[in-house]
């Protein structure tokens, strides 16, 4: 049976938790929380659960020592989205998601998308997110929140590309290409939509 996530929200690790029989760190630091650093921690007594927590500015991982690295692997990026899932759920309100449109503008499409407003909505059950380029204006179906901060990330810039290229032509997946998560927020969607059956993706670039 593979292992189960478990619940975790305090900021230092477990006091029954041994000491690291091996760590593993993943990418840098930074100040989005999707992009901190990852320590993975290995125990002998942990068999069946795995858990994150933040420490300072790293993500810690817990899990069973026998644990392959493939498994490692995948439980890692598991654990990052639940993490983020529940800090975007804490945090994104309508005032927090057009800071963010405007944060994500100036740094992947260097301020050129300037949205008038940006809000939930609703009422858009067969779509991720929707814009009036005439208005300026952004709506991201209500079914986001609560989803990883880079899956809202990934809907937002889609929908600001919108605001400069109509479409979804090669011009339209160019300034996509400047998201470094763009493919992982796209698989992220896909899952949701074959287990779920919710609103579809746009489609892909055609090769």
């Amino acid at each position: 049976m593979p292992p189960r996530p478990a619940n975790r929200s305090r900021s230092k690790p477990a006091r029954v938790a041994l000491p690291p029989r091996r760590a593993g760190t993943f990418g840098g630091v930074s100040a989005d929380p999707s992009q901190r650093a990852v320590e993975v921690r290995r125990s002998a007594r942990r068999r069946r659960t795995v858990s994150a927590y933040r420490e300072g500015d790293r993500t810690v991982v817990l899990i069973p020592a026998r644990m392959s690295e493939a498994e490692e692997q995948r439980w890692v990026g598991v654990m990052l989205d639940k993490l983020a899932a529940q800090e975007s759920k804490r945090t994104l309100g309508d005032t927090e998601l057009t800071e963010r449109a405007e944060r994500l503008s100036e740094q992947y499409f260097s301020g050129r998308a300037r949205p008038r407003s940006v809000r939930w909505v609703t009422n858009q059950n067969t779509r991720w997110g929707s814009c009036t380029p005439a208005e300026g204006s952004i709506r991201l179906s209500h079914r986001l929140q609560g989803m990883p901060e880079y899956v809202v990330d990934y809907v937002l810039l889609h929908e600001l590309a919108h605001l400069l290229v109509p479409g979804h032509g090669p011009r339209f997946w160019e300034l996509l290409e400047a998201y470094p998560r763009t493919e992982r927020a796209r698989g992220y969607l896909e899952g949701v939509v074959a287990a779920e059956r919710l609103p579809k993706v746009p489609a892909a670039r055609e090769e």
